[in-house]
Order: structure tokens, then sequence, then C-alpha cells
């Protein structure tokens, strides 16, 4: 028998069903709430609002629990790669060899870019921000790959899907190359995905590349732990421009369009700057008590979450190829050494571990990617690349849920009642 939940408003009292998923909170369905009551529910950030059902991605935030399809997030970071941890986001299960080997073959040949799309990329100013030029040329690619926007044709939605993922290493490497005033570099199907996308990066006409195994690997990381994250802002972005039937190309600029802000796919630019301005070791105790000062406005950027009240799980496997990355390239700066410290002085200061405000995945992925070479500009960027695959497979589930609408939330109407339109002359 399924439980129900019971409602007295206005001296009427309605009934509704509790749904129970696989694991997790169960949920209570109102959706005929208003036709019952001719009530809404008032849930800002929709922070208790199940907006869909998937099988893809599950958060304990109080445990400190991810799981992609049922596999933890540090079994896939440490043992998996990149397309494999794709391909079981976008099929539910992990490939086999050969079929891995299939899925590795047709994301390299839709890595290359329309040859137009160069051009495209000159209409920017050179100082344009990578996300600013992502935003447009991913929206664009809808003008160039029209015999994949039929949404409701699972082929075209196939292949609409290989090529985003396929074609956001080659797009973000080109918004960074133009940037800086280099060549392009089309892309080398010799190369891993996570080595291509480095090579198109930092690598030159002039000269060989060399993909750094160890550079390889922390990137290949960087991007599991980012692949997917439920229904996070940007993610919930891509599924209500999807629920209108806009072309997947669309709802994928307009989830980068949202990853844009500081307080999404930002954080992890905030928290080295924030490092910057820290310096040296020896000012950290400085700012820990500007932290603990609720009348001072400055706050420690990489730490704590807004879904995690336990350790970040992504934290754990990030604070390890931080270390990796630091040894194989020698790192020796200043920046990396006050992250260091401020780490260990924070998972022992009771005031921090009291408040469960642990390093995040934004405090090491930052300070990582700054010691490859990336610059801050480029950090959502890369974010935005990762979470393609997360995004591509909530559409692709959204598109086939036979309970999805059209996105349509409500409100608490605060403004005026009814009222005469006055003419100009009587103002």
């Amino acid at each position: 028998m399924t439980d129900t939940a019971e409602l007295s408003l206005a001296g009427k009292n309605s009934e509704y069903p509790v749904l129970s998923g696989t694991v997790g909170p169960d949920v209570v369905d109102i959706r005929k709430l208003y036709g019952a009551t001719g009530a809404f529910t008032y849930d800002p950030g929709f922070t208790s609002t199940a907006s869909c059902r998937s099988a893809l991605t599950y958060i304990d935030g109080d445990e400190g629990v991810l799981l992609h399809r049922g596999y933890p997030i540090g079994e896939l970071a440490e043992q998996s790669s990149f397309m494999e941890v794709a391909y079981l986001l976008l099929n539910g299960e992990l490939p086999s060899a050969d079929e891995l080997g299939k899925f590795e073959t047709t994301i390299t040949r839709h890595t290359m870019l329309h040859e137009q799309l160069a051009t495209f990329y000159r209409g920017f100013r050179r100082d344009a921000h990578p996300m600013a030029v992502m935003c447009g040329v991913v929206g664009a690619l809808s003008a160039f790959y029209h015999d994949s926007t039929d949404i409701h044709d699972p082929q075209q939605r196939m292949i609409a899907s290989h090529r985003l993922i396929a074609k956001m290493p080659t797009i973000a490497a080109m918004a960074y190359k133009y940037s800086v005033g280099q060549p392009f570099l089309y892309p080398d199907n010799s190369l891993s995905y996570t080595g291509n996308f480095l090579r198109m990066t930092f690598g030159v006409p002039a000269e060989q590349y060399e993909v750094h195994p160890a550079v390889e690997k922390a990137m290949d990381r960087i991007f599991i732990l980012h692949a997917d994250h439920e229904q996070n802002a940007s993610t919930s972005t891509v599924r209500l421009a999807g629920s209108s039937g806009a072309n997947p190309f669309a709802c994928i600029a307009a989830g980068i369009a949202c990853l844009w802000g500081p307080a999404h796919g930002g954080a992890n630019e905030a928290a080295l700057n924030m490092l910057h301005e820290i310096g040296t070791p020896d000012r950290i105790p400085e700012f820990i008590a500007r932290a603990k000062d609720k009348n001072d406005p400055f706050r420690l950027m990489g730490f704590g979450h807004r879904v995690y009240k336990n350790y970040d799980p992504r934290a754990t496997v990030m604070q390890k190829t931080v270390r990796e990355v630091f040894d194989a390239l020698k790192v020796s700066d200043p920046v990396f050494e006050t992250a260091l410290r401020l780490e260990e002085i924070a998972l022992n200061d009771s005031y921090f571990v009291e408040k469960k405000l642990f390093p995040n995945v934004d405090f090491y992925s930052g300070v990582i990617l700054s010691a490859i070479g990336f610059p801050t500009s480029m950090f959502t960027a890369l974010f935005a690349l990762a979470r393609t695959v997360g995004w591509v497979a909530q559409w692709n589930e959204m598109i086939t849920d036979p309970d999805q609408k059209i996105g349509r939330p409500r409100q608490l109407y605060t403004g005026p009642t009814q009222r005469s339109y006055v003419p100009m002359s009587k103002r």
C-alpha cells in the first residue's frame, strides 16, 4: 500500500501519495495540490522540491556520498577514465572493452569543428571571456549541424550527444588559443580525449607537444569529478530549456550561461583568487580570524558546500591529485604552499570542524589547474567541458521521461492588486 501525506488547509483535508526512490528521502507527490486546494507550495531555490525522476546521479550530502549510476565517485576517479564515465552516464552501465573502444572511436571522429566556426571566433574581442565565447559557439552549433536537431528522433539525439561531448574540448581549446593570439590546433586522433585537449590548448604548430602523463591523469580526474552533480542550477537550466523542445545545442548553451555564475562554476576561480589575496602561509592566521568574525564580510572560498554537510567526496580525490601534480611538475609557489597550509589548519580547527567547513572540490581544482598552466578565466570553461557529459545525459533522460512537461514554476505574487490606468495629465 502506498503511503500518503495528509494536508489540512482552510478546513479541507486532502491526501497526496508518497513516492520512494531506490535510495534517498521519500517525496510527496503534490501535482494535484493546486487543483485540490487552490494553493501552491513556496520553495525559493527549489531546495525541497524534486523536479524530476532521474537514475543518473545520487547525492547524500549529510554522509558525503556521490554516486554515478550507483558507482562511488572515488572509485570512478581512481580506477576509471573520463570516456568510461561518459559512457556510463549516457548508457547506464560500464562498457565492455569492445563497447568502450567503439565509443572512444565515435567521439574521436566528431572532435573536428566546422571550418567556418574559426571565422565565428574572430568576431569576438580578443579579451572576451572564454565562457562568453563558449556560450556563443555552442549555441551556434545548431546552425551548422541541422541533421541532429530533431529531438524526437533517437538517432539524431545520439549523434547530437556525441557531437557535443566530442567538440567541447575543441571549442574550449580554441577559446583559449584565441585569447592568447596563438593559432588554432586541429585535433589529433592518436591521442586520448584528455591528452588531445591538452595538446590543442598548450601545443603550437612549430614543435611537437608531449603530453605529461601526470597532467593528463590529473585532468582526466578533474573531468570525472565534474561530469555530473544531480539537479544543480546549470543542469536544471538545461532540463528547463529542453522541456520547451529546444534543440540540444541551445540547451547546453543555456547550461553554460548558468554555470558562468560565480556562485556555481566560478567557485574554483574565487578560491584561487582568495589564495592570491592571502599570499603567503604566514598570513593565514589573520584571514582565519577574519573568517570567524561575523562582522567581517570576508569568506573562505572553497570551503563548505551547498549540498555536502560532510566532506565533499570529490575533494578527497583532489587532495591526493594536488600532491601528485606538484611533485611531477616540481611546483614551488607561495600560493600553493599557502593552499596546503590553509587546508591543514582548517581540517584541524574546531571552528571549521564543528561547522563542517571542509575544503571542497573547488578549493583543490583551482590550485591544480593553475599549476598546470591554465589562467583563471579558463577554469569555468573547463568545468563546462566536463559537465557537458552530465548535461547531455540529463537532457536525454528528460526527453524520454513520460512525466516530463514544459517547466512552469508558479509564484507568490506580492505586487499591487488590480487598478485602473491613470492618464498622463492626471498623474
